[in-house]
């Protein structure tokens, strides 16, 4: 069972997922190391992080010097492929012209999906996360707790290789012992800001990400993740020794050749497709669910993309894992007699209830880093430390105005430089003139480096602005609805943004930075709806059909074998990326998806 075409379709699979990301690929993992039979249908094409990265080649060696270009908007090196925020022939739309209520959508058509693109870092909800609206009186609790989903984080962080510390802080849950990979030593800049952050209440310590520091340990590993199963502890301890430990060389955003950090093709298709059980079917746009007469869901309608053709994979069970919003899309296209407004729609919730995280940032000068020694400050890729949430006694008080927090991540350090590396060094030198060479190459070296800001993310619960629906005219060069958004800030997020300024501002002051113009209005300092690229929600998980598309299981309540496996389901966002949740809560779903088939319920 290898990476297949349409022609090669078996005629019938137990599970048929839609989407290869981090809820795709972590489900076909999942299912097919017990032995379920599997297809897997993806949009882009197929992708070899091994041989197609540019890993290690300097900005010299890019056309343009590796800037952003339309059809690379991160910049040359960036591990995408027919991604971006716009795609040729994938538009959406926006309901309102105002651009503070316009919703920006990344999409990655490629094997792996955002897996490709994306920090590394992986935080876990906290107890408080999940129960928002009886902790704040807000949004909406989610049916299930941390205590429900911890194992899984456990699980989740063995296989794939996560660094960090446990630190016992409030709502930001440790890993149980022997979990994490050992954390990275901190940078100059990051100890700096520990150190002098710890004046104005900031609690900076190691950030948690998936990139391994040293080899996996393939010999007990494989045992506790799956017990009882020989043929999976041989294929999982085989596929960890593949993996090197990052060689503390390049941006993790340009992938990783020797995959040290984890995307979903490394760590869950590779062993995957070596147990025998996984087609995996790309260059195939899903179109619709189809169902019976029964209301039971028989497959996926795709269009293959090589051919113009229309087909049709025929699975006992559909898990949609294609991204949060292209999931919603395949609900809502979807459509029947049965389900006139779409699938598993009769809430009428889906598309509703969308939130991202809630980001803005500052950045300051640094004298203390001025004419600093040369060295390399690489590290692994990404940051190494992030200040978390800790002001939970003022949020029990109802003292600021907003539910939740956030949490900073740092962009400190020595990388590589880019094309714009001199920019602004006349006036920073104070130079009435414009400096070039020998004077020039003094201040670049004086100056670089010392540069450093923080990105705050947080929590948003969602609210009735905040949605999406089929455009009735829009359609895709395959002659599917695109979707139209629908988008507002609340004052909650704005009050949020406003406290993320000020107190990034006072860490950087702490350290004796010359902070740049504040901007005042967190209208205008608050990054754009879906800029994050973290939008959730969608087809939210509930206790009750009629307020909710899933049950606590991610599977629909209209429909008993349709699951979802991204972040659809997701209740809120919480101040914590939302990928680790997202592959805890797929594992989850998986090993309840196979109880219930053996059981004869799907």
């Amino acid at each position: 069972m290898p990476v297949i075409t349409a022609d090669k379709l078996q005629s019938n699979y137990d599970v048929v997922i839609v989407g290869s990301g981090a809820g795709g690929g972590q489900t076909a993992y999942t299912l097919t190391m017990e032995g379920v039979k599997v297809l897997m249908i993806e949009a882009g094409r197929t992708f070899d992080p091994a041989t197609e990265v540019a890993m290690f080649q300097l900005p010299s060696q890019a056309p343009l010097r590796g800037e952003k270009t339309p059809d690379k908007q991160y910049g040359f090196h960036d591990c995408s492929i027919n991604s971006g925020w716009e795609i040729p022939g994938e538009p959406y739309t926006n309901a309102n012209p105002e651009p503070e209520n316009q919703f920006k959508w990344w999409r990655q058509r490629m094997m792996g999906g955002r897996t490709n693109h994306w920090g590394r870092i992986s935080l876990r909800n906290g107890p408080y996360d999940f129960k928002p609206r009886t902790r704040f009186g807000a949004g909406f609790d989610w049916p299930i707790g941390y205590d429900d989903v911890a194992p899984y984080y456990d699980k989740v962080e063995m296989l794939i290789g996560v660094f960090g510390t446990n630190e016992g802080l409030e709502n930001s849950p440790d890993s149980s012992p022997g979990v994490l990979q050992p954390a990275p030593k901190l940078r100059v800049g990051e100890l700096y800001a520990q150190k002098h952050g710890k004046k104005v209440g900031a609690h900076i310590t190691s950030i948690h990400r998936a990139v391994l520091t040293k080899p996996q340990d393939a010999e007990t590993l494989p045992a506790k993740l799956h017990p009882g199963n020989a043929k999976a502890q041989g294929i999982l301890a085989e596929h960890m020794r593949m993996r090197a430990p990052c060689f503390w060389a390049t941006d993790c955003h340009r992938g990783c050749s020797i995959h040290a950090n984890y995307d979903s093709q490394t760590v869950h298709l590779r062993p995957a497709l070596a147990t025998g059980n996984l087609d995996i079917l790309p260059n195939a746009m899903a179109r619709e669910v189809t169902i019976d007469k029964q209301g039971k869901a028989t497959g996926i309608t795709f269009i293959d993309k090589s051919t113009g053709r229309e087909g049709h994979a025929k699975g006992r069970v559909v898990v949609l894992a294609a991204g949060a919003m292209e999931s919603v899309r395949l609900l809502l296209n979807s459509k029947s007699n049965l389900f006139p407004q779409g699938i598993a729609n009769s809430s009428g919730k889906v598309g509703k209830y969308i939130t991202d995280s809630v980001q803005s940032s500052v950045s300051a000068h640094i004298p203390a880093f001025e004419g600093m020694p040369i060295h390399n400050e690489d590290g692994a890729g990404g940051p190494h430390a992030y200040v978390p949430w800790t002001l939970h006694d003022q949020n029990r008080k109802g003292e600021l105005g907003f539910p939740g927090g956030y949490h900073l991540e740092f962009t400190s350090g020595r990388q590589m430089p880019s094309l714009g590396v001199v920019n602004g060094i006349d006036s920073r030198a104070g130079s009435p003139s414009v400096l070039f060479g020998k004077k020039l190459k003094e201040e670049a070296r004086r100056f670089y480096g010392c540069q450093l800001g923080f990105g705050a993310q947080g929590t948003m619960l969602p609210n009735d602005g905040c949605f999406t629906e089929l455009d009735p005219e829009t359609k895709d060069q395959w002659g599917i609805h695109v979707l139209r958004f629908h988008w507002k800030w609340t004052d909650a997020e704005l009050n949020l943004v406003k406290h993320q300024q000020q107190h990034i501002r006072e860490i950087l002051e702490a350290m004796g930075g010359k902070v740049s113009k504040p901007e005042t209005d967190p209208a205008k300092a608050i990054k754009q709806g879906g800029t994050v690229i973290h939008e959730v929600g969608g087809a939210i998980m509930g206790a009750d059909a009629a307020s909710s598309v899933t049950n606590a299981w991610s599977q629909t309540w209209d429909v008993k074998n349709v699951f979802l496996a991204d972040g659809a389901p997701f209740a809120s966002t919480a101040d914590k990326n939302p990928t680790l949740t997202i592959m805890a809560l797929a594992w989850r779903m998986a090993d309840h998806l196979m109880d219930e088939m053996k059981k004869g319920n799907i």
